[in-house]
């Protein structure tokens, strides 16, 4: 079987937990003698992958049955808003002096929207080009994309939702955004959720029938891990790791921060990921009086995640709207107990953990407090977190997405 895949990020081209979940469902479709050719809106360098055919969309030329790259610029970014796309990059193209237009908007378009249909042309081409017997994509900035492919090809589309617009923004929907999700998830063959909550979202806010969707929870991938020891230090370390953002509900981390340190105020806090609430949380910790025992380590990757769970006696996890969560596992998977919010897609899934409404700072602080206080907690917590995680290879999901995929051809 080969499937066209289309993301908007793969390791090591990632700044979240999409391009995580793709490599980790790619590798146990590779498993399952499934071919994928992935197609990227952009990369910084050479795109490699030992078991994917990886393919940049803004480098296409093909020759006889070869990929050769003629490069036309896209910045499609992960996680990025169509406001955020205009103050960062077309704001600065109408700041630059004279009558004509610009060459930045020449190269880029003028808003989030028109780089997502530009990627959508890019792929269109390749769909009439390469060999394949269904289209897989993943998220919205792609579905423009997946349906021209389908057109053009003939081939049965399954679209994969890992996060909607009302878990992104709160339910504040870019109506842009939201028109697009609806449209793929009616114009897909099939579609495939990471939760059960997302399916419920879906049927809720774009209509769409429960029969349609299949749920596949994520899971963990083994291979690249570094498993070495804990790294040994004085202090109790809580850890936060993901993206700064409002859907990640990093301000109740320093909430919960609060509470806990004015109970122990040996406990250090840390914070390593990015986001468009990071200037917010700094000023947060100050404002709050906690700045000294709080680290912000700023977005990590490879090896340093790892470490930062291991260093951490605790991983927290206080998502508003979490339609998975693959840091839990990352975490169990170091053997660093977790505690989750009990409004996220892993919590249907994992026992051995700690779960918690993200609004109840008071439990929160007590949950820490508690892990931190109580060794026989904290040791039973990591050993059957250990026991658990590793339940949760990447073949289980690929083998239900072949499912899928068996169903629509």
């Amino acid at each position: 079987m080969k499937v066209l895949m289309l993301g908007w990020e793969f390791p090591p081209y990632n700044s979240g937990g999409l391009g995580t979940a793709c490599e980790g469902l790619t590798k146990g479709l590779n498993n399952h003698d499934v071919a994928v050719t992935f197609v990227l809106p952009k990369a910084n360098g050479d795109a490699k992958a030992s078991h994917v055919n990886l393919i940049v969309a803004d480098k296409v030329y093909i020759d006889k049955d070869k990929l050769k790259f003629l490069e036309i610029n896209s910045l499609l970014v992960p996680y990025i808003t169509s406001e955020q796309y205009n103050e960062k990059y077309a704001g600065k193209a109408r700041l630059k002096q004279g009558d004509m237009k610009s060459m930045h908007e020449e190269l880029y378009g003028r808003n989030l929207v028109e780089e997502v249909h530009r990627y959508a042309e890019e792929v269109n081409l390749i769909s009439a080009m390469e060999s394949f017997d269904l289209i897989h994509a993943h998220d919205w900035m792609t579905y423009p994309a997946a349906i021209k492919a389908k057109n053009t090809s003939g081939k049965p589309l399954v679209v994969h939702i890992h996060a909607t617009e009302f878990d992104r923004t709160g339910g504040n929907v870019n109506q842009y955004v939201y028109d697009i999700e609806r449209t793929g998830f009616h114009s897909a063959d099939r579609i495939i959720a990471v939760s059960n909550m997302t399916k419920c979202k879906l049927v809720e806010h774009y209509g769409v029938s429960p029969d349609k969707i299949t749920v596949v929870h994520n899971a963990v991938d083994f291979s690249n891990c570094d498993t070495g020891e804990c790294i040994k230090h004085d202090d109790k370390v809580v850890l936060f790791l993901g993206r700064i953002t409002l859907q990640k509900g990093p301000e109740y981390f320093l909430y919960a921060a609060k509470r806990v340190l004015e109970m122990d105020p040996d406990v250090k806090f840390v914070v390593a990921g990015s986001g468009d609430m990071e200037a917010f949380m700094v000023e947060k910790a100050a404002e709050l009086g906690i700045a000294k025992s709080v680290l912000f380590t700023g977005f990590l990757r490879g090896p340093d995640i790892d470490r930062a769970y291991r260093m951490a006696d605790l991983y927290v996890m206080p998502s508003v709207s979490e339609p998975f969560g693959i840091t839990p596992l990352e975490a169990m998977r170091n053997g660093t107990p977790v505690l989750i919010s009990k409004t996220s897609g892993i919590s249907e899934v994992i026992n051995h953990c700690l779960k918690v409404d993200f609004w109840d700072i008071d439990q929160m602080s007590s949950k820490i407090l508690a892990t931190l206080k109580y060794s026989s907690l904290h040791q039973e917590l990591k050993n059957n977190g250990l026991r658990e995680v590793h339940t949760f290879s990447w073949d289980e999901p690929a083998r239900k997405c072949i499912e899928v995929y068996n169903s629509v051809l």
